[in-house]
C-alpha cells in the first residue's frame, strides 16, 4: 500500500511523525482544517448579513456542495493520475483565490447573493480535487503497520485545526465581522499550499498512464462496489451528512442569531471538534478487531445534538451533546479510513475515496436547500427531530448488512 519503508519499530502515536512526508501532509491538513472551521462559521453569518435570509444561507452552502459533488469523480481520477501532492497544491491555490475574492467583496460592500453563490461553486471545485488526493496520501506516507496511528494523527490535526478555527471564527464574526474572517481563511489556504510544497513521495506516487477517462471511472466503480461494506456505509452517510448539514449549517446559525448569539454558536461547533480530539487520542491507542461495526454503531450518537438543538435554547446541554457526538464520530472516521486503506489497492484508492465522497455528499444540497422550507412549514423543532430520526434509521440500515458486521482488521 505504500512505498515508505520502516525506519524503526516504534508504534506509538508519535511514530508516524518520524516520516517527513507524513509531517508535511499533517501540517497542510491542519492548516486547511483551521481555515475550514473559521469559514464554516463566517460564511453563514456573511450571507445573513448581506441577505438576511436563512433560505439564502442554504443556497450559498448548497452551491459549494453541488460543485463538490459534480466534480468529485474527476478529482479522484486526477489524484490517481497525477502526483497527489501536486494536486493538493493546486487545490489550495484555487481555494485561497476564491476566499480572497469573497473576503474583499465583503469588506468593500460589493458582496451579493449571486457573487457568493459563484465563489462557493469555485470553492467546492477546489474541495473536490483536494479531498480524494489528501485521503489517499496517508497510506503513502507511512508503512502499513502505522496506518491506525497515522489516520488518528491526521484526524487529530484536522480536528485540532477545526476546533481552533471554529472558536476563532465565532470570536472573529462577533468582533470584526465575516469579511475579515473569510480573508484570513484565504491566507490559511495559501499557507497550506506552501506546506504541501515540502511533501515528497517516493517513486510510485504517480498512477499508471491512462488515456480513457470512462475506463478510469468504470474501474473505480468496480472497486467501490466490490465490497458490500463500502457502499452500504456510504449510503448511510448519504442520509447522515444531509441531516447533519441541514440542521447545523443552515438552521443552527439562524437559531443562534435568535437566541444565544454568534460567539456561543462558534463554541458549540468547536465542542464537537474537541470531542473528536478526545476520540482521536482513544482511536490511536485502541480499535477493536471489528472496528467498522463498532464505528458504524456509534454514528447514531450524532442524532443527540440534533435533538438537543430542537429543544428550547440552552447552550450547555448542546455543548455536551456536541462533544459526545464528536468522540463517537472520530471512532468511526479512524475505523473507516483504516478499513478502506487496508483493503483497496493504492493505485485505485483516490477513485474509491471519490465515490465514497460523492455518495456521502450527494444529498447535501438537497438537505441544505430543503430544510428552510420544511422548517418554515412545520417549525424548526419538528424539522430537527426529523433529521435526528433519519440519522438513527440510517445507522440501523448499515448494521443490518452482514459485510459491515463481519469485517475484521488485517493482522
Amino acid at each position: 500500500m505504500t512505498g515508505i519503508e520502516e525506519t524503526g519499530r516504534a508504534t506509538g502515536m508519535g511514530a508516524p511523525l518520524r516520516y517527513g512526508p507524513f509531517r508535511a501532509l499533517a501540517t497542510g491538513r491542519l492548516l486547511m482544517s483551521l481555515g475550514n472551521g473559521l469559514a464554516n462559521v463566517a460564511l453563514a453569518f456573511a450571507v445573513l448579513d448581506v441577505t438576511g435570509s436563512p433560505l439564502h444561507v442554504g443556497l450559498v452552502v448548497g452551491a459549494r456542495s453541488i460543485a463538490n459533488i459534480v466534480l468529485l469523480l474527476v478529482g479522484g481520477i486526477i489524484a490517481d493520475r497525477l502526483p497527489r501532492s501536486l494536486v493538493l497544491r493546486g487545490g489550495c491555490a484555487l481555494a485561497a483565490l476564491s476566499q480572497g475574492v469573497l473576503g474583499a467583496a465583503l469588506l468593500t460592500g460589493a458582496a451579493s447573493l449571486p457573487l457568493m453563490v459563484v465563489l462557493s461553486l469555485v470553492n467546492g471545485a477546489a474541495a473536490a480535487v483536494n479531498l480524494p488526493a489528501a485521503a489517499a496520501l496517508t497510506s503513502q506516507t507511512v508503512p502499513r503497520s502505522l496506518l491506525q496511528q497515522a489516520n488518528a494523527v491526521i484526524r487529530l490535526a484536522g480536528n485540532g485545526g477545526t476546533v481552533m478555527g471554529l472558536s476563532l471564527g465565532g470570536a472573529a464574526v462577533a468582533f470584526v465581522g465575516p469579511g475579515w474572517s473569510i480573508t484570513f481563511d484565504a491566507v490559511l489556504y495559501a499557507l497550506a499550499g506552501a506546506a504541501f510544497l515540502t511533501l515528497r513521495i517516493p517513486a510510485g506516487e504517480r498512477g499508471a498512464e491512462r488515456a480513457n477517462v470512462l475506463r478510469d471511472l468504470v474501474e473505480g466503480w468496480r472497486e467501490f462496489t466490490a465490497r458490500s461494506w463500502v457502499w452500504i456505509v456510504v449510503a448511510q452517510f448519504t442520509v447522515t451528512n444531509a441531516a447533519w448539514s441541514a440542521s447545523v449549517a443552515v438552521l443552527g446559525p439562524a437559531i443562534a442569531d435568535e437566541t444565544f448569539g454568534r460567539a456561543t454558536w462558534g463554541l458549540i461547533l468547536a465542542a464537537q471538534s474537541a470531542g473528536m480530539l478526545a476520540g482521536g487520542f482513544l482511536a490511536a491507542r485502541w480499535l477493536p478487531r471489528r472496528a467498522l461495526v463498532f464505528g458504524v454503531s456509534l454514528v447514531a450518537v450524532q442524532a443527540v445534538p440534533l435533538y438537543a438543538l430542537s429543544l428550547p435554547a440552552s447552550p450547555l446541554p448542546l455543548l455536551a451533546a456536541m462533544f459526545v457526538s464528536g468522540m463517537a464520530m472520530e471512532q468511526f472516521e479512524v475505523a473507516w479510513n483504516v478499513s478502506v486503506q487496508e483493503n483497496v489497492p493504492a493505485d485505485r484508492l483516490s477513485r474509491v475515496y471519490s465515490y465514497d465522497a460523492l455518495g456521502s455528499f450527494a444529498a447535501l444540497p438537497i438537505g441544505q436547500i430543503a430544510i428552510g422550507p420544511v422548517a418554515a412549514a412545520v417549525g424548526p423543532g419538528p424539522a430537527l427531530k426529523l433529521t435526528a430520526a433519519l440519522t438513527v434509521a440510517a445507522a440501523l440500515m448499515a448494521l443490518a448488512v452482514p459485510g459491515v458486521r463481519r469485517l475484521r482488521r488485517l493482522p
